[in-house]
């Protein structure tokens, strides 16, 4: 079954609202970042900032200030990017308890084009100290990171996509800040994925088993802090590595894998995202194939290994 992260970031809200701490910010956008969902149930602890998504970061580190949990969501690539500033010298700067919570994130947003798909927010949001970053790979895990962002104190960007993408958890997943986890193992190639790029690594891991391939699969949901330890023992167990991640093939996983691994145990990687370049308007799925993120495609460069 396919069900849309940003549909269960709305759900998540409602559910959230029991606890009065939490408040609701968005940026003229609600019907679809889906915050309207806890507007509907709990309007009083909702504001609507209108288009001024500078004044809603402040506003959210002001909320923190006084004891509040504030959510603040748009589009992501209006949050990491025209509200920067505010996010490094309001929110990360104090290390005040707001959430960045961006929808529409990656190429998958479609036909609204390269000034409406946000490749570069991980780049931007893991540069800031204090910052945690996290990006859910289905439904279930969405609702998990919403309460866990919520649950923890400090700055936290959760990366939020657009489009459905098929469940691949149970309703007895845990989820811990800071920790991957291995949904397959292997021995040939370690596949780390983020996002709705995991369940794609999934299929691409059948695939290969098919060929003779043996590959790890691990879903990395907290881009910062990173999941080092885990990162290195698949890296040992297979000696080869392939990144996958919706997003800028400069500043993200990928980047953020070759760190660790450059430093503590050097292996050969291969970084799949997009090439430094801008989106395009299309639908998801002829952008996926157009950028060489789709199953197929990493069953190409795991081959190619």
């Amino acid at each position: 079954m396919s069900i849309g992260i940003r549909d269960a970031y709305g759900k998540a809200l409602a559910e959230l609202s029991k606890n009065e701490k939490v408040m609701v910010l968005d940026a003229d956008l609600a019907k679809a970042t889906k915050t309207i969902d806890f507007k509907n149930v709990c309007p009083e602890r909702f504001l609507d900032m209108g288009i001024s998504e500078q004044d809603m970061v402040g506003t959210a580190a002001g909320l923190a200030v006084s004891g509040k949990i504030p959510f603040a969501s748009t589009f992501a690539v209006f949050a990491a990017g025209r509200a920067f500033e505010q996010i490094r010298n309001t929110v990360c700067y104090p290390k005040l308890n707001v959430k960045i919570a961006a929808t529409h994130a990656g190429i998958t947003v479609g036909p609204d084009g390269g000034t409406h798909q946000s490749i570069e927010d991980i780049a931007l949001m893991r540069s800031l100290p204090n910052m945690v970053v996290l990006n859910p790979s289905d439904d279930v895990e969405t609702k998990a990171i919403i309460n866990a962002a919520a649950e923890y104190y400090g700055p936290v960007y959760i990366r939020l996509s657009r489009m459905p993408v098929p469940t691949i958890h149970n309703e007895n997943y845990k989820f811990e800040i800071g920790k991957g986890e291995v949904l397959k193992e292997g021995s040939d190639v370690a596949i780390i994925a983020t996002g709705i790029m995991v369940e794609k690594a999934l299929r691409a891991a059948e695939k290969l088993k098919a060929e003779g391939i043996n590959a790890t699969v691990v879903n990395i949901a907290t881009i910062k802090p990173l999941d080092k330890e885990l990162i290195v023992k698949v890296a040992k167990e297979t000696g080869k590595v392939v990144t996958v991640e919706e997003h800028s093939v400069i500043g993200g996983l990928g980047s953020a894998v070759c760190e660790v691994l450059s430093q503590e145990l050097p292996t050969k990687t291969k970084i799949m995202g997009v090439k430094d370049t801008f989106g395009q308007s299309g639908t998801p799925d002829e952008l996926l194939k157009h950028y060489g993120l789709t199953v197929e495609d990493i069953v190409k460069t795991v081959k190619s290994f």
